[in-house]
């Protein structure tokens, strides 16, 4: 036990006969008053961290650009197509017959006769059909057809970049206990009442 401890007990059981001696009609020779001593605090300030050392992915996204070239959209092609044949029509004279001789009956001044007839060569006008150029078959070459497209090529490809990122501290004050409050007894001088 402390000297301290030792000196309010003391004071405390003083007390505690004075006010019996009070009680019973006695002077108070000393009086005291309980006392009380607040703790005690202090700020302490420290580093906390508040985010651990970590690592961070940087992406670059790949770069794309457009290239022009020719490419065949149609290729040759060979075709066969008929080419009737040209034609006139051309007229002329046939002998279509040779004539001759035939009997008729005719009546020759009011009398009946049998008479032989002789008969010239008949002619008549026909049409005929003259091919003035055959039918043939024409050959026909289509070109190719060509067009210029613009298609997507990879420039640069996705870049990819590993960031390491440092642990981050603050500064936080924290209060803390220097001395904790005690309890005791304080002398206290009472004119007329308390007196040394």
């Amino acid at each position: 036990m402390s000297r301290k401890t030792a000196c309010f007990a003391m004071a405390g059981l003083t007390m505690l006969s004075s006010i019996s001696q009070t009680a019973a009609g006695g002077r108070a020779v000393e009086c005291y008053e309980p006392v009380r001593t607040p703790d005690v605090y202090d700020t302490v300030y420290e580093d906390v961290m508040i985010s651990p050392p970590s690592q961070q992915v940087d992406y670059e996204a790949p770069i794309y650009g457009t290239r022009e070239r020719v490419v065949m959209t149609v290729p040759a092609q060979v075709t066969y197509e008929v080419v009737p044949a040209i034609t006139r029509t051309v007229y002329h004279t046939v002998k279509v017959d040779d004539g001759g001789y035939s009997w008729e009956w005719r009546v020759i001044h009011g009398r009946k006769v049998l008479c032989k007839v002789r008969h010239g060569a008949r002619y008549e006008r026909v049409a005929e059909t003259v091919v003035i150029r055959p039918e043939r078959t024409r050959r026909t070459v289509i070109p190719a057809q060509y067009d210029r497209i613009a298609e997507e090529v990879l420039v640069r490809p996705e870049q990819r970049r590993v960031v390491d990122i440092p642990a981050a501290y603050q500064t936080v004050a924290r209060r803390v206990l220097v001395r904790e409050g005690s309890s005791g007894w304080r002398r206290v001088h009472i004119p007329r009442h308390c007196q040394d």
